[in-house]
C-alpha cells in the first residue's frame, strides 16, 4: 500500500481519540511513535507491531516509518494531540521527497489547546495564539519577541511545554515578559495531565503564575483583557450582546 498516516491521538486516552484515529491505527501494519505515547496505545491495540524512539529520536523515527511504508506497508506514525501542531507532520513532509512512492495523509487529533480549554470552560472563545516555550528548536530570543507581539495584540494565549527538567525558569521568564504589557491580575490557568485519571486545573493570575510549578504535562492558558471567571470556569467572551 505504500501509505503513511500521520495520526494525532489526542491526549492519549480512548475517550478523546477520534474515530478516524482509531481506524488509522487499526488498519496499520505498524505503529511508530515516541515511546511514552506508544505505552498509552499498546493496551488499546495489543496485536499491533510497535516501533518507538526516545526524545530527540524524531528524525530517525520518521525516516524509519517512511522506509517501512516504501516497502509496501501501511504505517501509522503517532503524535500526541494533533500531528500538525508541534507534531511529526512537518518533519515527515520535509523528508518525503526521499520517498516518492509513499502516500502520506494527516489524521487530525484533539490538541492540548482544545482538550485543556474544554476542562477550563471557554478560555479561547475569541482570537488566541499558541506558543511553545521549548527552545530546543526555536531560539529563546525569537520566543521572547513572539511573546511581546502576542501580549501587544491582547490575544488569549495557550502555552505548550512550559517547563522541563532542563528548563525550570522558562515560564517565569515568559511571565515577566508578558507583565511588561499585561496586568498582574490577568486571568490565567494551569491544566495538568489532560485525559488522565488525575487531570485537573488551577485558576490563577498572571502575577501568581510566574512562581507556580509546571512540567511537560501542563498546558498554560492566559486570558485577554475581557477574560473572566464565571462559576469557577475561565471564559473569554466572543462579544455577543445579551440582556
Amino acid at each position: 500500500m505504500n501509505r503513511l498516516m500521520l495520526v494525532g491521538i489526542g491526549p492519549g486516552n480512548a475517550a478523546n481519540m477520534t474515530e478516524a484515529c482509531r481506524n488509522a491505527l487499526l488498519s496499520a501494519d505498524a505503529i511508530f511513535g515516541y515511546t511514552p505515547y506508544l505505552a498509552l496505545l499498546k493496551p488499546l491495540f495489543p496485536h499491533k507491531a510497535f516501533f518507538g524512539t526516545p526524545m530527540k529520536g524524531e528524525v530517525a523515527r520518521c525516516r524509519a516509518a517512511l522506509h517501512l511504508a516504501a516497502e509496501g506497508k501501511v504505517v501509522s506514525l503517532v503524535s500526541s494531540g494533533d500531528a500538525g501542531i508541534y507534531g511529526m507532520a512537518s518533519l515527515v513532509y520535509e523528508l518525503s521527497p526521499e520517498f516518492p512512492t509513499v502516500s502520506i495523509a494527516v489524521v487530525p487529533g484533539i490538541t492540548a489547546a482544545l482538550s485543556g480549554a474544554a476542562l477550563l470552560g471557554s478560555p479561547l472563545g475569541h482570537d488566541f495564539a499558541v506558543i511553545s516555550l521549548s527552545d530546543l528548536l526555536t531560539p529563546w530570543d525569537l520566543i521572547e519577541r513572539r511573546l511581546r507581539a502576542i501580549a501587544a495584540g491582547d490575544l488569549a494565549i495557550c502555552i505548550y511545554n512550559p517547563a522541563s527538567n532542563g528548563r525550570r525558569e522558562h515560564l517565569k521568564r515568559s511571565c515577566d515578559i508578558l507583565l511588561e504589557i499585561l496586568p498582574p491580575d490577568r486571568v490565567c490557568a494551569l491544566v495538568r495531565n489532560i485525559g488522565r485519571a488525575d487531570e485537573g486545573y488551577t485558576l490563577t493570575s498572571l502575577g501568581e503564575l510566574r512562581t507556580m510549578h509546571t512540567d511537560m504535562h501542563t498546558t498554560v492558558f492566559i486570558g485577554n483583557a475581557n477574560t473572566r471567571v464565571i462559576n469557577g470556569k475561565m471564559v473569554t467572551p466572543r462579544g455577543y450582546r445579551h440582556a
